[in-house]
């Protein structure tokens, strides 16, 4: 992408990753334009990032990179609404966590303008780019040159870029966010249906506060958004019908008192796991050090 990107829209400005680009993007010098549906929130917003409001046609027609910062569900209405706004050249990317919907999309809306789906894999919480990891997900070859330049730009800054293609995205994020969601909510409905929480967490050790952890982690977030990534995600339902079966496997030997098979079991895994990753050692030991 060209040095001499200076004005960026952001449609969707007011939401947390919306909010978090803005004020980012303020700070790198840039011209940056929120956009939305809601005048109140919009305005609130631009008052606090000190960037400019504006209207959709408006921010989307004098901008060089259109960022679309909005929920899955409201994608495709989004960019039917500023498909007539924009013009040949244009940037345009998405920052859903879910890929290849949304890049299906924009192909098929925005067929003159410079298309790249991408994935921040972090927060709003992000203090700097430092560690940070995003994902690209390019079609052909122009947007696969795009992927590079921007990677390059990132990656001198202290990011981590990987590039896939969109199938491919969704096929790891169901693995990656969407199964951890889904135990994580599991585990906290069952936790409270034991009704002693509070107990338990009077007594618990470095296991329990991690699972604590992911828990509360995910419950203290958007549910619409972790509702809208466990439907749009695909083979979401086979990965946790596949969870499910494991549950009932290790749930047999717990009911059986096979204690011999459980060891056995557990032994292996644990030789899977540092055949696979080299690191799988130290790593569980740093996260039983934090957690102590």
């Amino acid at each position: 992408m060209s040095d001499k990107v200076t004005k960026i829209s952001i449609i969707g400005g007011y939401g947390k990753m919306g909010r978090w680009l803005a004020r980012f993007l303020a700070k790198e010098g840039l011209q940056v334009t929120i956009a939305g549906r809601s005048l109140q929130k919009l305005e609130e917003a631009a008052r606090e990032l000190s960037c400019r409001a504006a209207p959709l046609e408006e921010a989307v027609k004098q901008a060089q990179v259109i960022i679309i910062s909005v929920p899955i569900g409201s994608l495709e209405d989004v960019v039917r609404e500023i498909a007539p706004h924009t013009r040949p050249g244009q940037y345009v990317f998405d920052i859903a966590s879910v890929k290849q919907r949304p890049v299906e999309i924009m192909h098929k809306y925005l067929s003159g303008c410079r298309i790249l789906g991408t994935h921040p894999m972090f927060g709003p919480g992000a203090e700097s780019l430092q560690g940070q990891r995003f994902v690209f997900t390019p079609v052909g070859d122009e947007e696969g040159s795009l992927a590079e330049q921007l990677r390059r730009q990132l990656e001198s800054r202290g990011a981590k870029v990987t590039i896939m293609s969109p199938p491919e995205h969704d096929q790891l994020m169901g693995m990656v966010l969407g199964l951890p969601h889904f135990i994580a909510l599991v585990s906290a409905d069952t936790l409270l249906s034991l009704n002693s929480l509070k107990e338990a967490g009077e007594v618990s050790g470095t296991s329990f506060h991690l699972l604590l952890t992911l828990a509360e982690a995910v419950l203290s977030e958007d549910p619409d958004f972790y509702s809208s990534l466990q439907m749009s995600l695909p083979d979401m339902a086979g990965i946790e019908e596949l969870f499910r079966e494991k549950t009932g496997y290790w749930l047999n030997l717990v009911r059986e008192h096979d204690g011999e098979h459980f060891a056995q079991r557990m032994r292996y895994l644990r030789e899977q796991f540092e055949r696979e990753d080299p690191d799988f050692s130290a790593a569980y030991r740093n996260l039983y050090r934090l957690a102590d």
